[in-house]
């Protein structure tokens, strides 16, 4: 009988140990997001506070001054123009990239040899970093030694300035960009492409369908989610951009590259004015964070309808 009764009195115990144990298994799953959560939002925090200060990398002491940080810089002319350049490089390469990726992965959905051999090669730029990518460029375009430079002479193309003019330094940067990253949205659309049912398109190729009428009606619907997710990330990056223009050009010639990026690492850490650069990467988080919570939202959308919802 006490050996019985201590056996129930152990299970009991080993039953309210585990109850414990299930009761804090959540907190203790939700505590490396939580530390990671706390040392994201401390400096996030104390950099709002500095935005509103005089902090200067010239002196270590400071003092609040109010919005009067963000007035200057929403009626500084260089600042519109950085927002100008940010959007126009975004929307340059983001565009270019997605209509390329897309026009790539169809000719590669098709199984041979070559389509083999050709989607591992277009993995390799994707393993360049992009300072990297810039610096190859640049000597393949060099007047004296690049490749590209001789193709461009042989067509009477000799004098192109590329970066060094500021009528081609966008075109410059975005070849660099497109070069880079293209693959990445092949590589996901390519994906889609490979996921798709057969049974809609053996049902349209009876009906007569014309191969027009079944990419616009039945692939470009389906692939819609993959096209919004290297969209996101694509233009989440683009916005952001600095390592390629900084390695290239710098920005220039003089401010024709001067991207918000760009523009904030200027103000901070050439010009030592950190009260200045604080705001302009608050404004660009904040273009960045309202860009992909639309986009987003449309790639919930669209993956309702591709699913038949």
């Amino acid at each position: 009988m006490t050996t019985r009764m201590t056996s129930e009195a152990l299970l009991r115990e080993q039953h309210m140990r585990q109850r414990r144990a299930d009761r804090f298994r959540p907190y203790l799953i939700l505590a490396p997001a939580f530390l990671l959560t706390i040392g994201i939002l401390i400096p996030f925090f104390f950099a709002v506070y500095l935005s509103f200060t005089d902090i200067s990398l010239r002196s270590p002491n400071y003092d609040l001054v109010g919005v009067t940080n963000y007035v200057q810089m929403f009626t500084n002319p260089d600042f519109w123009h950085a927002v100008s350049v940010t959007l126009r490089y975004a929307l340059w390469t983001t565009g270019i990239e997605l209509v390329l990726g897309l026009g790539v992965a169809l000719l590669l959905n098709e199984d041979s040899r070559f389509t083999t051999v050709m989607r591992l090669l277009l993995t390799f730029p994707l393993m360049v970093a992009p300072v990297i990518a810039t610096l190859i460029w640049q000597l393949m375009t060099s007047p004296s030694v690049g490749i590209v430079a001789n193709w461009l002479r042989a067509l009477g193309l000799g004098d192109f300035q590329w970066g060094a003019a500021t009528g081609s330094a966008m075109f410059s940067v975005v070849i660099i960009d497109v070069w880079v990253y293209t693959p990445f949205v092949i590589i996901l659309v390519l994906a889609g492409l490979r996921s798709l049912p057969a049974d809609p398109y053996e049902a349209a190729s009876i009906d007569g369908a014309r191969p027009i009428t079944m990419f616009l009606r039945l692939t470009l619907p389906m692939i819609m989610p993959f096209l919004l997710i290297a969209l996101i990330f694509r233009l989440m990056l683009s916005l952001q951009e600095f390592g390629i223009i900084f390695a290239l050009t710098k920005g220039g010639p003089g401010d024709t590259l001067v991207g918000m990026s760009l523009y904030g690492y200027q103000q901070g850490f050439q010009f030592y004015d950190l009260a200045k650069s604080i705001p302009v990467m608050f404004i660009l988080y904040l273009v960045v964070y309202l860009a992909a919570n639309v986009l987003i939202n449309s790639w919930r959308r669209a993956q309702t309808h591709a699913a038949g919802e």
